[in-house]
């Protein structure tokens, strides 16, 4: 599927990657971690033939340079940081569809399963939408279509918690089909979506790994939480992952998608010292999965 072989990429005499040597294969969800200045989004953009580089890139056995709209015709791909467009919503939709040869309406369908009304927003200029409508609408443009191929750079970065247990549950499925490549500089933000992992460092792959496959993406966790004592600063963190407080604050209550679990555990631990007890039950299950008093 991506094959980069021996990738150099200069910028004047800056060496950015450093003979970069890496296969990706369908069924592979990858994550591509690293700091910083790493490296992750220079390969990525020699992937969509946005630059040069020494060494040869290719998807599908075309040089994404040379066929350019052929291969961004099987990508989605969603970046780090919304490009400034001031295109009206409805003109992206189909400008966007129409390079893929999609239904716009797919898009839309889409969109509105992430809580973004795209209809509604269809004259709003892109660049006036919030940083999570922005986010949803660029996720919905690159899984309304029939990708073999997702490229995503923290893609659930600006998303509320229902809205990433929608979009891991869109990447459920694809997985059989697509091959994804998805960055980001922590690795318990992407660790349950990917059974790959790839580690950059100063220009080079120090790591390649595969990881356990356990996690159903679509899967969705019930957790109680239960305080030594109300704290406002918790109270914040936990209200916005939608939890719901009680008992005066001691007790909070919601769900959380089971990709998310890891960074949840993450937020948690920061408030340790106020935790008397936690439960994590799988949605569906009557008995809990993870029980800690």
């Amino acid at each position: 599927m991506i094959q980069f072989e021996n990738i150099v990429k200069r910028f004047r005499r800056h060496q950015v990657l450093k003979g970069v040597n890496l296969t990706i294969e369908r069924g592979h969800r990858v994550a591509l971690v690293g700091s910083n200045g790493a490296g992750k989004t220079t390969l990525i953009r020699c992937l969509l033939g946005e630059y040069n580089c020494e060494g040869s890139v290719s998807v599908d056995g075309q040089d994404p340079r040379q066929y350019r709209r052929e291969v961004l015709s099987k990508v989605g791909f969603v970046p780090q940081l919304p490009p400034p467009l001031r295109m009206p919503v409805g003109q992206l939709i189909r400008f966007a569809a129409s390079l893929c040869d999609t239904d716009p309406g797919r898009m839309v369908a889409v969109a509105g399963k992430l809580g973004f009304d795209a209809d509604h927003f269809h004259s709003q200029p892109f660049v006036k939408l919030s940083g999570g409508q922005k986010q949803k609408l660029l996720i919905a443009i690159a899984l309304g279509r029939e990708s073999e191929l997702l490229v995503m750079d923290e893609p659930a970065a600006n998303l509320d918690p229902e809205a990433r247990h929608i979009f891991f549950t869109l990447l459920a499925e694809k997985k059989e089909r697509a091959a994804m490549l998805i960055s980001s500089h922590r690795l318990d933000e992407v660790a349950s979506l990917v059974n790959r992992v790839v580690e950059m460092d100063q220009g080079e792959i120090v790591l390649d790994d595969k990881v356990a496959d356990l996690v159903d993406l679509s899967s969705r966790l019930y957790c109680r939480i239960r305080l030594i004592q109300p704290e406002a600063a918790f109270a914040k963190a936990i209200g916005e992952w939608g939890f719901n407080g009680s008992d005066g604050g001691l007790v909070w209550d919601g769900f959380i998608a089971g990709p998310d679990r890891l960074r949840f555990l993450g937020l948690l631990s920061r408030y340790a010292a106020l935790l008397s007890g936690m439960e994590i039950i799988e949605a569906e299950d009557k008995e809990p999965s993870v029980n800690v008093v």
